[in-house]
């Protein structure tokens, strides 16, 4: 490359920078990062794997609550740099497939011993991840009929369901409580949560919460994370038993009341369901 080409290349590389500077876009470093927490939601959820083959299940499930974590902030951090793309949505429903359908269901296995239900155990713990991955491919191509509402259980929500389960179980054995779960348990509740995810239930989404106007919603968000560092354990199996029930609840005293949801316009598929 002469020296000639190379400044006609810089000059390119400034007029591009001077338009998207024009355009009023953020910096291009910015565009990459919703791809790197979304990168860091799927090591988390390998992470989460890994400990729960190294029979390790209070790793793994602080791996995937961590996946969760980041699937809570790729998304927005897509909108607020206004980089969303078709590839940010494929790459963040794969990486959830991971840490969402995979992890979980690996560690209900491990955890749940269900490994001596033979055929019957490695079956409900691949419907708990096949349905995961229905609910993500569901989720791309059609986002919710309701206004406010996701359209079955979100895969985030269950998976951290089976982490917080774990941790629950252990919190429990610390003060003496010596029990085992049953494993015909452990794998029904598996089945169930997948279920939720591919049913049509509608579940609150919470996005639409204006924590900048509404002071009681803010009051409420910091008293439960005050909670949630207080005893993640305890808090975070109790909101996620409350939150996993509430669509079923809220289905039928609809259907007893007569009560409808607010039907929403059809919208593009956004970069996370979290």
């Amino acid at each position: 490359m002469t020296a000639q080409d190379s400044e006609m290349g810089d000059r390119r590389h400034r007029r591009r920078e001077r338009r998207r500077q024009s355009r009023g876009g953020p910096p291009r470093g910015l565009f990459l990062l919703p791809h790197l927490v979304t990168t860091g939601g799927l090591f988390f959820g390998f992470y989460a794997i890994v400990q729960a083959f190294n029979d390790k299940p209070d790793l793994a499930a602080l791996g995937i609550v961590l996946a969760g974590v980041c699937d809570a902030f790729d998304g927005r951090l897509a909108r607020f740099t206004r980089s969303t793309s078709r590839f940010g949505v494929e790459y963040d429903s794969i990486a959830d497939t991971v840490s969402f359908g995979v992890a979980p269901a690996m560690l209900a296995f491990s955890a749940g011993n269900l490994q001596v239900l033979g055929r019957t155990g490695w079956v409900m713990a691949f419907l708990f991840t096949a349905c995961a991955a229905l609910r993500l491919a569901r989720f791309n191509v059609a986002p919710g009929r309701y206004r406010g509402r996701f359209e079955g259980l979100p895969s985030p929500a269950a998976a951290c369901m089976v982490a917080s389960t774990v941790w629950f179980v252990g919190f429990l054995r610390q003060f003496g409580l010596e029990f085992s779960v049953p494993e015909y348990l452990v794998a029904g509740g598996a089945a169930v949560l997948g279920l939720l995810m591919v049913s049509a239930i509608p579940y609150r989404s919470f996005k639409e919460l204006d924590l900048r106007h509404s002071y009681g919603t803010l009051v409420l968000m910091v008293f439960a994370i005050a909670l949630v560092i207080q005893e993640p354990s305890v808090t975070l199996f109790t909101l996620g038993a409350v939150y996993c029930t509430s669509g079923p609840v809220e289905w039928v005293w609809r259907r007893h009341t007569g009560r409808t949801l607010e039907l929403t316009e059809a919208t593009p598929p956004q970069p996370s369901e979290g």
